[in-house]
């Protein structure tokens, strides 16, 4: 192999190292620094009541009063089909949830806690010896990747959470108070 080839094919590998590692520095340096401040929320009567999730066809719909005020494209858990039985799986669940906490602090541009495990999912897990997992979320992209927003839907790239574009969050963040059931079908 020539001089020339072989400083070639290392300046490659390197690359091919550095770039992942790089993106990978980027995510957790930015994952602590949060992703700004939240928007306020929207007037009670503009409020969503329920939410529904359809793994499946990959969508997020807000509801009112039986009427559907919204409808978002989404991006699942790398596994996604079937209920989240373990940490670590990258399913999200299925059955019916809340909302119960917000993080406007989050890895993720801003995100709202899905109540998983509930006294089922915890059954399930112990029956299976296994720890349910939890920490599911409604989110963003990852901090400092708000520009992928246009593609993030063509692969399930979270690990069980449901995630949607920043400015798609900045709305639902709004629409959405804690205390709101979530369905989520597969």
């Amino acid at each position: 192999m020539s001089s020339k080839r072989r400083k070639y094919l290392i300046a490659l590998l390197l690359v091919a190292i550095a770039l992942p590692a790089s993106a990978y520095a980027y995510t957790k340096v930015l994952g602590r620094v949060g992703s700004g401040i939240a928007p306020a929320m929207a007037a009670v009567e503009q409020q969503a009541d329920k939410i529904i999730v359809r793994k499946a066809a990959r969508e997020l719909q807000l509801l009112r009063g039986g009427e559907v005020l919204r409808t978002y494209r989404i991006a699942l858990g790398g596994a996604p089909a079937g209920h989240k039985l373990q940490e670590g799986d990258q399913k999200t669940p299925v059955g019916n949830y809340v909302i119960d906490w917000r993080n406007p602090r989050s890895m993720a541009h801003l995100s709202l806690h899905i109540s998983y495990p509930n006294e089922q999912d915890v059954l399930r897990a112990k029956e299976a010896n296994v720890a349910p997992g939890g920490n599911i979320m409604i989110h963003g992209l990852p901090n400092g990747w708000g520009a992928l927003g246009a593609i993030h839907h063509l692969w399930d790239w979270t690990d069980g959470c449901v995630a949607v574009t920043n400015s798609e969050m900045q709305e639902i963040w709004s629409l959405v108070p804690n205390g709101t059931p979530i369905s989520v079908y597969e």
